[in-house]
């Protein structure tokens, strides 16, 4: 259930860039607790990379982030530990260890940062790959035997092992059919409801983008330069939200193009 208080996390000013490439230029935002967000916004525009200013692995150069109204940034030691260990992050191609069974790369935060021993961690990643719907013999696979989708299960399974408050979901369906594409969309909102989590996600396909959020925000030009509640965004009023969202080449967003 979304909280009425829209401030359990709270992005401020938040600005990085890289030499002369200023990526974020001061990103203002505000996610309530139990809300799922979306973010939306032309290639390159920086929404992975303000994740993982979020996450802290990559500091800003200004501005804050903060959680409950604790300001994050530069956290270190076991107060960083700490506010790790309340989230959970699928990447944008699941990033999956090659060299481990799918049981050891679900669990594998159990394994690395709690010390859980190996008996007990591969039962909870067993149950947590059960949660999205894959049987239990699938703990014992590689992930160059399994299909994109499955990869993806096991991405959302390593990123729910833990039990997060916060879930940070990089393009969640990226490379999948449309198909395959829903059913991941509707199993990460059916987990989220579940746990009870808060959700950001990153999603370029706008129909994937309806169905997690409850929130959409877009950003370009290094801001926010829109928020409205999912149902909204086709009434949004912004002429960039229009042209992303209908997929023209013609209007304010400016793409750059090689010539051949």
């Amino acid at each position: 259930m979304v909280d009425d208080s829209p401030n359990f996390i709270r992005l401020s000013g938040v600005a990085k860039a890289f030499a002369d490439n200023r990526v974020l230029t001061g990103v203002d935002l505000t996610v309530a607790k139990g809300e799922s967000l979306v973010l939306i916004g032309p290639s390159g525009c920086g929404k992975s990379l303000l994740l993982k200013c979020i996450l802290g692995l990559v500091p800003p150069d200004a501005g804050r982030v903060e959680v409950e109204g604790q300001d994050t940034v530069g956290l270190a030691g076991a107060e960083r530990t700490r506010f790790i260990d309340r989230f959970g992050m699928l990447f944008q191609r699941s990033g999956l260890f090659d060299s481990m069974p799918v049981w050891q790369n679900t669990a594998f935060r159990l394994l690395q940062d709690r010390g859980m021993g190996q008996d007990e961690a591969k039962a909870r990643a067993v149950e947590k790959l059960a949660m999205v719907g894959l049987d239990a013999d699938v703990a014992d696979l590689y992930p160059a035997e399994l299909s994109g989708g499955m990869q993806k299960r096991v991405g959302i399974a390593r990123a729910i092992c833990a039990d997060p408050e916060i879930l940070l979901l990089d393009e969640p369906t990226a490379g999948l059919d449309p198909i395959m594409s829903n059913v991941i969309n509707e199993l990460i909102m059916d987990l989220v409801r579940e746990l009870g989590a808060t959700a950001i996600s990153v999603d370029s396909d706008m129909a994937g983008a309806r169905v997690l959020g409850d929130r959409i925000a877009m950003l370009y030009d290094g801001r926010i330069i829109w928020t409205g509640d999912a149902k909204g965004v086709d009434t949004s009023g912004n002429d960039h939200v229009d042209q992303f969202i209908h997929s023209r080449a013609e209007g304010p967003i400016k793409m750059p193009v090689e010539a051949v």
